[in-house]
């Protein structure tokens, strides 16, 4: 890739690939990996991608194909792009999978010290320049994170799209709810998984024991056939894994030696973005790391459809970043905005430099009787909707907008207050937000999910857009009563057309068959065991309410008629 002003490296070098290299490490284990290298003498910058898959299906020389279950985990991206243009790329199997000795500790804090040793231990081999980056998506993207966090000597950037960043909200408990659908199926995918003898034998202490039994009887998850089976044999493959993921179902030191450490002064130049289909793994951690990172930072959100495998499409986007970084070539990436976001239903880009964008005008559309949806403030004195949510039949609220007059843009954070009373003593939520075509079909936009007694809020780090839950205790609901709920909904970037509408849908499970792999990998989650009748308010003393970013249009507003102008019979 070139332009008048700059020029990016250039395909000029053979490869050769050095197969099974040991990477020592300071407790003696070793990390196995393959580099690949250019054919010719020389120092060269280094980029490190660090997984848990199958190495050779790192390097599958494949006809680009759309992203499914089988191919997912292919995310090193092309190692032969990389070495022809002067680079050295180095894929390493994690501790405790593939051929890496040591056993897995699901990205613990030994871990990752494991991956900056590496780091420095590349910089010093005889074709490495001193500069290493790190780069992938997905898992290689989480690592990265976490180990620019600490900060080692010769790391000089990462590439870090594609990434969660906190283990707790982002991927196992999505608004205190466990997601154990995608555990499910990841952990296959695993290579070579070795779960320590001191984390089985931990499953067989007095303590863990009498923890492992409230799991049992715990009404949520009994009935799941998939946990129930690993609770009667906890000790066994790769349960211990599991139960440790089930047996913290609060936010704590546990999950906070999984995420990224933000109190740090992350400095490290990092690339971040995502794509809007991904909200219920990767997106949160593309905003929450390009808010936290303290160094040189930039953003990019895709259209709502993941990479296509191998990972091809950004290769010269990374090639531009690790030029600047490890060659000191300036590629001008740095003159260019510094988020940029694709705008779904019109196919085009919105460019500039801060998150959310200031051109926000946040908008609080009403929830109304007869589900409709309104920037109208509610008017009467008792208006409910009411939903019955039963182990077998799980009933849903609808809440849609009258068509648009305008093209209205909607891009930022989303955030949903709403208030309601149960016959339970727990509630969870289950928020999604739907365009409407003018004939009437749906397309799933974006979710949100909380746990009604894992309501409290943190105040120090939530905004009206974007409420961040302690998730350090539970409080049951007293039934009957009307609570206050807040809600985040994963961000989302839309044009809606004028004829179009949005819905919001309120639900209490996520058992509906998905439409394709993304809809997949965010549902999977625990439901109540018991019937309850689920009430929500929407009046003027309660008015619950989607705010929504309105970035461009519905300057005048929505309108009942649609535009339509009547005619006076």
């Amino acid at each position: 890739m070139f332009t008048q002003s700059w020029s990016t490296s250039q395909p000029v070098d053979g490869i050769v690939r050095d197969r099974d290299i040991s990477i020592p490490l300071s407790d003696g284990v070793t990390l196995d990996c393959d580099i690949v290298r250019p054919d010719r003498p020389g120092r060269f910058p280094v980029l490190l991608g660090v997984h848990a898959y199958s190495k050779a299906d790192q390097f599958t020389d494949l006809m680009p194909e759309g992203m499914s279950h089988k191919r997912g985990h292919m995310e090193a991206g092309d190692s032969a792009f990389f070495a022809r243009r002067g680079y050295v790329h180095v894929v390493a199997n994690i501790r405790g999978t593939g051929g890496s000795q040591g056993y897995f500790g699901n990205l613990d804090v030994r871990a990752i010290t494991d991956i900056a040793e590496a780091v420095e231990w590349l910089a010093a081999q005889s074709w490495s320049s001193g500069k290493v980056a790190m780069t992938g998506v997905s898992y290689f993207s989480i690592v990265s994170q976490r180990v620019a966090a600490l900060k080692p000597p010769s790391l000089k950037c990462i590439w870090a799209p594609y990434g969660w960043n906190e283990a707790y909200r982002d991927r196992y408990y999505h608004g205190g709810i466990l997601s154990y659908g995608f555990m499910r199926g990841w952990l296959r995918n695993v290579a070579n998984i070795r779960v320590s003898p001191e984390l089985a034998d931990a499953m067989r202490t007095p303590a863990m024991r009498d923890r492992i039994e409230q799991l049992k009887a715990d009404p949520e998850i009994a009935p799941v056939e998939y946990l129930s089976d690993i609770l009667k044999a906890p000790d066994q493959g790769t349960n211990p894994i599991m139960v440790e993921i089930l047996a913290h179902q609060l936010d704590g030191e546990f999950w906070r030696q999984r995420s990224v450490d933000f109190t740090k002064n992350i400095d490290v130049p990092a690339s971040f973005g995502g794509c809007w289909g991904i909200y219920g793994l990767h997106l949160p951690g593309a905003f929450r790391g390009f808010d936290k990172f303290a160094g040189p930072k930039r953003m990019l959100i895709g259209p709502p459809v993941y990479l296509d495998r191998p990972v091809y499409q950004y290769q010269y986007d990374q090639l531009r970043w690790f030029d600047l970084w490890l060659k000191d070539n300036d590629t001008g990436i740095l003159d260019e905005p510094k988020v940029q976001l694709f705008v779904d239903g019109i196919g085009a880009w919105r460019d500039g430099d801060q998150w959310p964008s200031p051109e926000a005008r946040w908008t609080r559309f009403y929830l109304h009787e007869e589900g409709l949806l309104s920037e109208r403030e509610p008017f009467r004195g008792s208006d409910t909707s009411v939903l019955e949510d039963a182990p077998a039949s799980h009933g849903e609220l609808r809440f849609t907008t009258p068509p648009m007059v305008e093209a209205t843009e909607i891009c930022g954070p989303i955030a949903l207050k709403l208030f309601a009373s149960t016959t339970d003593n727990e509630a969870l939520w289950f928020v999604s937000l739907f365009e409407i075509d003018p004939q009437g079909g749906d397309r799933l936009l974006t979710r949100g999910w909380l746990r009604g007694s894992q309501r409290a809020l943190d105040p120090a780090s939530s905004k009206p857009w974007l409420p961040y839950h302690t998730h350090a205790a539970r409080d049951p609901l007293t039934p009957g009563e009307v609570t206050e709920f807040d809600i985040e909904v994963r961000p989302y970037a839309l044009q809606l057309k004028p004829g179009y509408r949005l819905a919001l849908r309120l639900k209490c499970a996520d058992g509906e068959k998905p439409e394709h792999d993304l809809q997949w990998i965010a549902q999977g989650h625990l439901s109540r065991p018991k019937p309850a009748t689920v009430t929500v308010h929407h009046s003027n003393a309660h008015p619950s309410h989607l705010l929504l970013p309105i970035t461009k249009g519905n300057r005048i507003g929505t309108f009942m008629s649609g535009g339509v102008p009547r005619l006076s019979s």
